[in-house]
């Protein structure tokens, strides 16, 4: 199934990517050819081809059927993924990446028409600074680097011991003890200067880092104040199930899933519409909530 480790099935990995590609997007499309495989993957016809029947005979058999009027493959009734989840967000993301790959390597012909795909700036982090952050990471090593910060601007030198790193959907940054502080902080990748020089190893790992191991849970709820049918409409939108939306994330990382969803955790705004949704178990999670 497609929540299965994916070193368990007998295909290369570049195979693998394809197949995956190939039930995405009949899924999502309702249309598979040949051109979108050579396109996107830079293959001949006859691979692509040989692609797809592989995918019909050993992945997912009763999946596709060809039709002469789309001059291409759709999805049977009876479809079932096989090697992914089925959810519109592999899509979705499936199209940002290779919107990602057309701004990045403008040559490549990939079919991203009628989507259009926001992109944030890019904070930069250089190869050479990111390197040794992962070698130290891997072997819990303690790291001297240079860092500025908005209070901070002028770089000042400190020692930490990296252990995990992060995408907050905004930017990246890692988790690590800081001797400075003698506490784990968050550090964002993209104000590191010069290159981290990597020493001994420490005895503080992310098994110290109780914040970090700590599990919650954030309730979302539609705002109570919106009618009940504006609720159901809220309810829909963020795929609640009776009536709430449940996100099981870090205690550390509580107030970055908040402003992913663009939650206020204080007072609600005046008007129910401008948020429309609302943190219903603010009380078990205000040790989590910035300031």
């Amino acid at each position: 199934m497609a929540t299965e480790n994916s070193s368990k099935w007998p295909f290369r990995w570049d195979l693998l990517l394809r197949y995956r590609f190939i039930e995405t997007l009949v899924l999502w499309e309702g249309r598979l050819t040949t051109r979108h495989l050579c396109d996107t993957f830079g293959i001949g016809r006859q691979q692509a081809s040989k692609d797809i029947n592989n995918y019909i005979r050993e992945v997912g058999p009763g999946n596709l059927e060809y039709d002469k009027y789309l001059k291409g493959y759709k999805p049977t009734d009876n479809f079932t993924p096989r090697v992914t989840q089925g959810l519109a967000d592999e899509y979705l993301h499936l199209m940002a990446r290779n919107n990602e790959l057309m701004n990045m390597f403008e040559s490549l012909s990939l079919n991203v028409a009628n989507v259009e795909v926001l992109s944030l700036p890019v904070r930069d982090v250089r190869p050479e600074v990111l390197r040794p952050i992962m070698q130290a990471a891997r072997q819990q090593r303690r790291l001297e680097v240079d860092y500025v910060s908005i209070n901070n601007p002028d770089r000042e030198g400190r020692i930490i011991v990296p252990h995990t790193l992060v995408y907050t959907g905004l930017r990246w940054h890692v988790r690590a003890w800081c001797e400075k502080n003698q506490g784990y902080r968050d550090f964002v990748l993209s104000r590191f200067r010069d290159i981290p020089e990597i020493m001994e190893e420490s005895a503080h790992g992310a098994a110290g880092d109780t914040e970090w191991n700590t599990d919650v849970t954030v309730r979302i709820t539609p705002d109570p104040r919106l009618s009940t049918a504006q609720r159901e409409v809220v309810e829909m939108d963020y795929g609640m199930q009776d009536g709430a939306l449940e996100i099981h994330t870090r205690g550390k990382l509580v107030p970055y899933v908040l402003k992913l969803l663009h939650v206020d955790p204080g007072e609600p705004a005046a008007d129910p519409t401008a948020q429309q949704i609302v943190l219903a178990n603010r009380e078990t999670l205000d040790q989590w909530l910035f300031g």
